[in-house]
């Protein structure tokens, strides 16, 4: 962009992980002129390659909340879009284990809950069908889910961003969006401190993800009390040097804050463990490898085989929270127009997990808040 020149566009997003590359794909192939704009040098450098690369069943959720419907409508979608364009991704399939016979009861909840999302493939098992499957497990009991898998995140933010700029769509990196004003035919954008506004759209889409709280902060007139109170939960990975004994992803029943530390597979069959939760109160990316002793102390509840020394630090992740410590996990808020005075934003916050697995739904939920109608 010249400097100096207001250009003119119809919806600009904000933020090019890989929930920004799928709206902006879905906004381009619905006719919409858009502009992606991405503080970072390249695509996808935070929360979208900072994470487990799997593709949720929509099990854990609350029934009704955007999570649960969006992470069932955004798997399916997310199987046949990888299928028709050639990206990796493997339906492996995931173990939940009830290590002792006193969270069989939370084990059965889970599977209630999962019924309730419209789940409808998982599998009860019992301490011996489940060690059956991964006889390297100790378990009281388990559940099966066969629509688990993981996924090549790179090789599908390429194809999204590909697709996106087929239909017209462009991206500008290391920009960010430092100022925004409302006008009567839309909202001027200014970035990199620069007074003068770069762009000027009909309808911004906050997708940055971990900033999405301050970028809303930098709208001009925006209310305050629209935009809501955020936590930075970091989650540590360990990789396990040699071949892992197991064929499918292994998950203890869920912790607050997260998921567990679970084991995951890359789709060469590399293990990997977490991630775990950790509440910080700035980015912050360090991964310390005196965690391994309380990783190998979690994993070895589920895997007593465990050997600790094979354990070295791999990366960490921040999850962008709507909850902090001791809160009830927040749900993903998608706020449109009609939320807040007719502003022509779409705010993203708390795109956490399941927002990999969700992020085609998400686009076409976005999608339906920029014609300005109802969800």
């Amino acid at each position: 962009m010249a400097s100096g020149v207001t250009d003119r566009t119809d919806i600009v997003v904000a933020g090019a992980g890989v929930v920004g590359l799928a709206v902006a794909r879905a906004l381009a192939a619905a006719g919409r002129e858009v502009v992606i704009l991405e503080k970072a040098s390249a695509f996808g450098t935070a929360t979208s390659s900072r994470n487990s690369e799997v593709i949720h069943a929509g099990l854990y959720y609350p029934t009704g909340s955007l999570k649960a419907r969006l992470c069932v409508e955004g798997r399916d979608k997310l199987y046949r879009y990888c299928a028709s364009r050639g990206i990796a991704h493997r339906k492996c399939g995931k173990l939940i284990v009830a290590v002792d016979r006193e969270q069989l009861p939370a084990l059965d909840a889970l599977a209630r809950q999962a019924a309730e999302n419209g789940v409808t493939d998982l599998e009860r098992l019992s301490e011996s069908c489940t060690r059956h499957l991964e006889p390297e497990v100790k378990a009281a009991g388990g559940l099966y889910s066969p629509s688990t898998g993981i996924v090549d995140s790179h090789g599908l933010m390429v194809s999204l961003l590909g697709e996106a700029e087929s239909g017209g769509a462009v991206i500008a990196y290391n920009t960010e969006i430092t100022a925004a004003r409302p006008t009567g035919a839309g909202i001027e954008i200014s970035v990199n401190g620069e007074d003068r506004p770069a762009l000027s759209a009909t309808l911004l889409i906050n997708a940055a993800g971990l900033d999405a709280p301050a970028l809303a902060r930098r709208i001009e007139g925006f209310p305050p009390d629209r935009v809501p109170e955020s936590w930075l939960a970091r989650g540590c990975y360990f990789s396990m040097t040699g071949r892992s004994p197991f064929r499918r992803l292994i998950y203890p029943l869920p912790e607050p804050g997260g998921l567990g530390i679970h084991l995951t597979l890359d789709l060469a069959g590399q293990a990997r463990f977490g991630p775990d939760v950790e509440w910080i109160d700035a980015i912050d990316y360090r991964v310390d490898p005196a965690r391994a002793e309380a990783f190998a102390a979690s994993i070895r509840r589920y895997w007593p085989g465990l050997d600790p020394s094979r354990l070295t630090p791999a990366y960490s992740g921040i999850r962008p929270k709507l909850s902090g410590p001791g809160m009830d996990a927040a749900d993903f808020r998608i706020d449109g127009p009609n939320d807040h005075r007719g502003l022509p934003v779409v705010h993203l916050y708390g795109i956490e997990s399941p927002g990999l697995t969700s992020c085609l739904a998400i686009a076409d939920h976005v999608v339906t808040l920029s014609q300005g109608s109802p969800p």
